[in-house]
C-alpha cells in the first residue's frame, strides 16, 4: 500500500516474458540431449553390429546379440521423435503464446507493463496527493511545537535575569503567546488533513486492487500456461507410455530367449566340425603339371591369368565329392586366395583386429579373426621340406638365403597377431618383439628371427622399429 511498491507487480509480467524465454531455452537443450543420444545410440549400434557379423560368434546366441543393436536403432527413432516433440510442438507453442501475451512498444518495454504501471499510478495519485499533505501538515506542526518549547524555555530563562527590562520580557511572552496559537492551528491542520486521508483510504485501496487484480489474472494465465506445456513436455517425455517402445523390449527379450545352446553346438558340429563334408584322399595318377610348385614369389607376382591344375581341398573343407582334379583359370588375386588362407596385404578391414582399431581405439582385441576366416590344412608327420625342422632353426643354416643383398639386423616390434599361413612363415602376438634380418622385398615381405632363434617371413606393415 506504500506509495510506488506497486512496482513489485509490475515487474511480474516483465519477469514473465523472461520466464518463457528461459522455459524455450530449457527445452531446446534438452531436445539438443535427445538428438546427440539418439546420434550415439546409431553410431554403438553400428560399430557393435559390424565387430559381432566379423567376430567368431555364430548362430542363435549372434542373432540375440545383434538384437540389442537393433533395440537401440529402434531407441534412437524414439528420442529423434521426443527431439522433434520438444521442438515442433512444445517450444513452437511457448513461442506462439509469448508473442500474443506480450506486445513490444516502439519505444521499449512492453503494452501490458505500461497499462499496469499507469493504473496503479492512477489509482494512486489522489491518495498518494492526500498523503503528501499529511506529511506536510505534520511536519508544520512538529515545527510550530518544537518553536513553542523553544519560546516557553527563553521566557523562563529571562524572568531569572534581573538585567532583562520589561520590554524585552513582554517580547518574549508574546513570542510564546503566538507559538501556542502556531501550535493550535498546524494540529487543526494536520488532523483535518489526515482525517481526509483516512476517508480517501477505502477508495483508493479499492481502486489498487481493481488493477492488481487485472496483473493477478494476466499472471494466472501465464502459469496455468507453464503448467499446461510442463504436462505436455512430460508426455513427450515419458516413453514408458509410448506403445512402440515397450514392443521394443518385448521383441528384445524374445529374441534372446530364442537363443539356443543345442542347436548352435548342432550347427557348429555340421558346418565347422565332423559333419563337413570331406574329399578323402584316393589314388591320383601323376602329372607333370599337377606336381610343380609355385614358389612365394610366383604367387605375389600380378598376372593377367594363371591356369592351375589338379587343385584339391582337403581338412575340413567342403569340396564337391568324385572331383579329383580339375583345371581352373583365375586372376592372381583368386591365385592367393587358394594358396594362402588369408592375404593381410588385401585389405586391413578383413581382420577383425584392424576393424576394431579403425572403429574405437578404445576398444582392442575385441576380434582377433573373422567368423569366416579359413586355416591351413597342410600338415605332416615328416615335413622333409620343413626347413625349421632341423638344427636350421637355430641358426646354423639359413633356408632364405637368395640373392638379395644382406640387410643390418633390426630389431621390431609386432603390431599386429600373425598367424603363420605357410611353413616358411613366422607366428607373433602383438607387442612381441623379434629381429629383421632381411629387408622388405617387392612384393611387401621381410624375413626375421624370433628370440626362440625360428627364422621366417612376415608381413613388413605389421612392425614397427623399436626406437
Amino acid at each position: 500500500w506504500q506509495v510506488g511498491n506497486y512496482k513489485r507487480t509490475v515487474k511480474r509480467i516483465d519477469d514473465g516474458h523472461r520466464l518463457c524465454n528461459d522455459l524455450m531455452n530449457c527445452i531446446h537443450e534438452r531436445a539438443r540431449i535427445e538428438k546427440v543420444y539418439a546420434q550415439q545410440l546409431t553410431e554403438w549400434a553400428k560399430r557393435w553390429k559390424q565387430l559381432v557379423e566379423k567376430g567368431p560368434q555364430y548362430g542363435t546366441v549372434e542373432r540375440a546379440w545383434c538384437a540389442f543393436m537393433s533395440e537401440a536403432e529402434k531407441v534412437s527413432e524414439l528420442h529423434l521423435e521426443v527431439k522433434g516433440s520438444l521442438m515442433n510442438e512444445d517450444f513452437e507453442k511457448i513461442k506462439n503464446w509469448q508473442k500474443e501475451a506480450f506486445h513490444k512498444q516502439m519505444m521499449g518495454g512492453f503494452k501490458e507493463t505500461k497499462e499496469a504501471e499507469d493504473g496503479f499510478r492512477k489509482a494512486q495519485k489522489p491518495w498518494a496527493k492526500k498523503l503528501k499533505e499529511v506529511e506536510a501538515a505534520k511536519k508544520a506542526y512538529h515545527a510550530a511545537c518544537k518553536e513553542e518549547k523553544l519560546a516557553i524555555s527563553r521566557e523562563t530563562n529571562s524572568k531569572a535575569d534581573p538585567a532583562l527590562n520589561p520590554e524585552q520580557l513582554k517580547k518574549l511572552q508574546d513570542k510564546v503567546e503566538r507559538s501556542k496559537q502556531d501550535v493550535l492551528k498546524t494540529k487543526e491542520k494536520y488532523e483535518k488533513s489526515l482525517k481526509e486521508l483516512d476517508n480517501a483510504t477505502p477508495q483508493y485501496m479499492e481502486n489498487m486492487e481493481q488493477v492488481f487484480e487485472q496483473c493477478q489474472q494476466f499472471e494466472e494465465k501465464r502459469l496455468r500456461f507453464f503448467r499446461e506445456v510442463l504436462l505436455e513436455v512430460q508426455k513427450h517425455l515419458d516413453l514408458s507410455n509410448v506403445a512402440s517402445y515397450k514392443n521394443i523390449y518385448r521383441e528384445l527379450e524374445q529374441n534372446i530367449k530364442t537363443a539356443d545352446a543345442v542347436e548352435d553346438l548342432r550347427w557348429f558340429r555340421a558346418n565347422q566340425g565332423p559333419g563337413m563334408s570331406m574329399n578323402w584322399p584316393q589314388f591320383e595318377e601323376w602329372s607333370a603339371d599337377l606336381n610343380r610348385t609355385l614358389s612365394r614369389r610366383e604367387k605375389k607376382k600380378a598376372s593377367d591369368g594363371v591356369t592351375l591344375t589338379g587343385i584339391n581341398q582337403t581338412g575340413d573343407q567342403v569340396s564337391q565329392p568324385n572331383k579329383h582334379s580339375s583345371s581352373l583359370s583365375v586372376q592372381s588375386n583368386t591365385v592367393q586366395s587358394v594358396q594362402s588362407s588369408y592375404n593381410p596385404f588385401e585389405d586391413e578391414e578383413d581382420t577383425g583386429s584392424t576393424v576394431s582399431e579403425k572403429e574405437d581405439n578404445k576398444i582392442k582385441n575385441v576380434s582377433s579373426y573373422e567368423k569366416n576366416q579359413s586355416y591351413p590344412t597342410d600338415w605332416s608327420d615328416e615335413e622333409s621340406n620343413n626347413p625349421f625342422s632341423s638344427t636350421d632353426a637355430n641358426g646354423d643354416t639359413n633356408p632364405f638365403d637368395e640373392d638379395t643383398p644382406p640387410a643390418m639386423e633390426v630389431r621390431v616390434r609386432a603390431l599386429y597377431d600373425y598367424e603363420g599361413q605357410e611353413q616358411d612363415e613366422l607366428s607373433f602376438k602383438a607387442g612381441d618383439e623379434l629381429t629383421k634380418i632381411e629387408n622388405e622385398d617387392e612384393q611387401g615381405w621381410c624375413k626375421g628371427r624370433l628370440d626362440n632363434g625360428q627364422v621366417g617371413l612376415y608381413p613388413a606393415n605389421y612392425v614397427e622399429p623399436i626406437q
